[in-house]
């Protein structure tokens, strides 16, 4: 009954507004009406009885914040700061809007006009809570890590049970640790022909203030031979929501590509979006160049990605896809995959890795499925991971004919400064 009430106010509500000029009615009504318009996905509507509100009652702050609220909500960053501005200008004691639009600045990525906000803010409200936590969110967001960990310790000592401070804490603590090591083992079983292959890598981490460094040893069993390779990947910051993916690395045994190298650049979009374009090169008796890119997008706890590869060829370029998906848990080390892909990609020729058959392998017929677990210890020092997937391969020496590989592997990292 109540439901349908309020679909009755609302269509009146928005019918007065397309024909009257002047708000007469009661703008606290009105106000709840919009405000319901607002959670009940009718945003626009929304908008619309809170300005004609406000051109009657232009200092009805509450009206004129939430107002900016929902231009926020939007990504009308600069239309939200307007209404906070003329708010806070007129009435600078309102916590609430002060928390909505510095909270504004850090949506729009402008993390420095936060950090003046804050400052602002703190002439009315000393130390305040709310605003230190969103202080170091800002410094945090600049990259000044070590200056948001001693505003969140500030919360701390007067507030040692604070949620939100503990977690954010632990979650700069595990940024400033700048070392990590890792170890992989995994094994592939096929269903015929082949033994069970394995594989062994070690890496370094280096996180710097410019993007991190990767060196890792790759070691494997496969073919009856062993071999090793060595690999630096890097990650470097070009600009805000800009960076970029660079690889080298080298071989001098056949079950890898003698040199391989590649590089891919990424960009975030508005609305969790992320797009990214590169190339893989590997030089095994011949070169083989491989094309790629991706585009993801974030959505609350869970992140889609698709990448397709484009490898030219005779007597055609061999097009393969693979799509991820992956369920966060409290952080971006915490969480389970699935991922799905079909035809070539680079880790075919690892796995067939046949001196002189790149062009056969290229186009082989290949499917995939992994799933996979990825999780923490308490104090973010240790991280675990477990992957289990299933391929099913053309054979490169028998077209049309197929195995079967399981794949199994656990990796480990530890963190340290």
């Amino acid at each position: 009954m109540r439901k349908h009430i309020l679909i009755i106010v609302v269509l009146l509500s928005t019918y007065a507004i397309g024909q009257e000029t002047e708000f007469k009615g009661d703008p606290d009504t009105s106000f709840e009406v919009a405000r319901n318009l607002a959670f009940n996905s009718k945003r626009q509507q929304a908008q619309d009885t809170l300005r004609f509100i406000l051109t009657k009652y232009p200092n009805y702050h509450d009206v004129r914040s939430f107002l900016g609220s929902t231009y926020s909500w939007d990504g009308e960053y600069k239309k939200a700061a307007e209404e906070f501005n003329y708010v806070l200008e007129k009435s600078p004691e309102r916590l609430d809007t002060w928390e909505s639009a510095i909270n504004n600045e850090l949506y729009r990525e402008a993390p420095y006009n936060a950090i003046k906000m804050v400052e602002k803010a703190f002439g009315y409200f000393p130390e305040n809570e709310t605003l230190l936590y969103l202080q170091a969110s800002a410094q945090s967001a600049t990259n000044n890590k070590e200056q948001a960990l001693i505003i969140i310790d500030k919360i701390l000592v007067n507030n040692p049970n604070n949620e939100k401070a503990i977690a954010f804490k632990q979650s700069l603590l595990n940024d400033l640790r700048h070392n990590i090591i890792g170890l992989i083992t995994a094994v592939d079983l096929y269903s015929e022909v082949f033994d069970p292959m394995k594989y062994y890598s070690l890496k370094y981490v280096r996180r710097t203030k410019y993007g991190s460094i990767h060196g890792r040893f790759n070691f494997s069993e496969r073919f009856g031979s062993t071999g090793s390779q060595v690999e630096v990947d890097m990650y470097p910051t070009i600009s805000q929501g800009l960076y970029a993916y660079l690889n080298f690395g080298v071989s001098n045994s056949y079950l890898y590509p003698e040199i391989r190298y590649g590089a891919e650049l990424y960009k975030s979009l508005p609305k969790g979006f992320e797009v990214s374009l590169g190339f893989r090169s590997l030089k095994y008796s011949e070169q083989t160049n491989i094309y790629t890119g991706s585009i993801g997008w974030y959505t609350g706890n869970s992140y889609f990605s698709f990448r397709p590869y484009v490898t030219p060829g005779e007597p055609k370029a061999s097009m393969s896809g693979t799509l991820m998906y992956r369920k966060y848990r409290q952080d971006a080390n915490n969480y389970f995959s699935m991922e799905a892909g079909m035809g070539f990609s680079p880790d075919i020729f690892y796995r067939l890795g046949f001196e002189g058959n790149e062009d056969v392998i290229v186009n082989l017929q290949s499917q995939k499925f992994n799933l996979g677990y990825y999780f923490s210890s308490k104090n973010n020092i240790n991280y675990w991971g477990f992957l289990a997937g299933v391929s099913h391969q053309e054979i490169s020496f028998n077209p049309r004919s197929y195995f079967w590989i399981y794949s199994f592997s656990v990796s480990w990292d530890f963190n340290f400064k």
